[in-house]
């Protein structure tokens, strides 16, 4: 059972269609969740999460202050689960009178990033383990032009699969390892 863990909406079950989605666990949530807020990298901030599944990583940073949250998902079971997510999510921030403006994008991530203009300080990319490499190196390439200054990038994959090439632009900040998962922070 993934769910929101702090800010307005913590404790909030979020729905998660079974066999679709593959959610960030609870303690690694909250382990990125609490570097991003000592290092004041969420209140305000305009976020993407790439391949989100749920949308844990991005309505966890609504819940939490950020500005704006736009939440990429091609696959429309997982979409479902995310628009009522999102919803839930609002409907906490509105009983406090705080708002955020949150987004569901129903394309893929390659697709998304070469039509969408705008810019982000902290992008979530959360990928099935079976997306290869070079598909992670394209999207992190494509995703360059759409960062702000400082920009952070917060990227999970498999323990069992090498780091990905990082793109001219990018540079490894830091790695940690949870069992099987294993979270990369990048910056621009």
């Amino acid at each position: 059972m993934t769910r929101i863990i702090g800010g307005i909406a913590g404790s909030r079950t979020l729905a998660s269609p079974a066999k679709v989605t593959r959610p960030t666990s609870d303690r690694i949530r909250e382990s990125i969740f609490n570097r991003l807020e000592a290092l004041n990298l969420i209140n305000g901030s305009d976020v993407l999460d790439l391949y989100a599944g749920t949308g844990a990583l991005g309505l966890e940073a609504a819940s939490r202050g950020c500005r704006s949250v736009v939440l990429v998902e091609q696959h429309k079971q997982a979409l479902g689960g995310i628009i009522t997510n999102q919803r839930m999510v609002k409907t906490a921030l509105q009983k406090e009178e705080l708002d955020c403006d949150i987004r569901a994008e129903g394309k893929s991530v390659a697709s998304y990033l070469s039509t969408y203009s705008g810019m982000f300080d902290l992008v979530f990319i959360d990928p099935p383990y079976e997306i290869s490499n070079t598909e992670i190196h394209e999207n992190l390439a494509a995703l360059i032009s759409h960062l702000n200054e400082d920009a952070v990038i917060v990227l999970e994959r498999s323990s069992r699969t090498p780091m990905p090439e990082l793109p001219d632009g990018l540079t490894l900040t830091e790695e940690k390892s949870y069992g099987d998962t294993v979270v990369y922070w990048l910056s621009n």
